[in-house]
């Protein structure tokens, strides 16, 4: 993933223009923390099914597993930087302040970092559910 958000800035020209080591950090880790854990939803949501059926379901596991953690991340990383100007740890406000930070975060990467996924990322989670749709099926076998 991180080599994807790096070709996807590379493509519009502007990999100069932003934090590149930081940017390609975070997709890097949230790939890497995505993968375990979309396997594990996946294999349980396909265990028995057809080829096809497989490969959707590692297709959609894959896709809101790696955007889903990659976001978190996100999220996690705009509340440490906003968390200077946010109320006391523990109270209501906190609290109120805490969760639409978060959403705002969430929002803010669905807009403009799921682009970094594009065109290499999207391919390489449907080759990925494809031969793990084909290996599972060959191993039950």
């Amino acid at each position: 993933m991180a080599i994807s958000a790096w070709l996807a800035l590379w493509l519009r020209g502007n990999e100069a223009d932003f934090h590149l080591r930081d940017v390609l950090s975070l997709y890097a880790l949230g790939g890497l923390l995505a993968w375990p854990l979309s396997l594990f939803a996946a294999r349980f949501a396909a265990q028995g099914r057809t080829v096809e059926t497989r490969f959707s379901a590692f297709l959609l596991c894959l896709v809101a597993g790696t955007v889903g953690t990659t976001a978190c991340l996100f999220a996690f990383d705009y509340r440490i930087f906003y968390a200077q100007w946010h109320a006391t740890t523990g109270t209501r406000t906190w609290l109120f302040q805490f969760l639409f930070t978060f959403l705002a975060a969430l929002y803010q990467f669905l807009v403009l970092g799921v682009r970094l996924y594009l065109p290499l990322g999207l391919a390489a989670l449907v080759a990925a559910s494809l031969w793990l749709a084909r290996s599972d099926m060959r191993q039950r076998r």
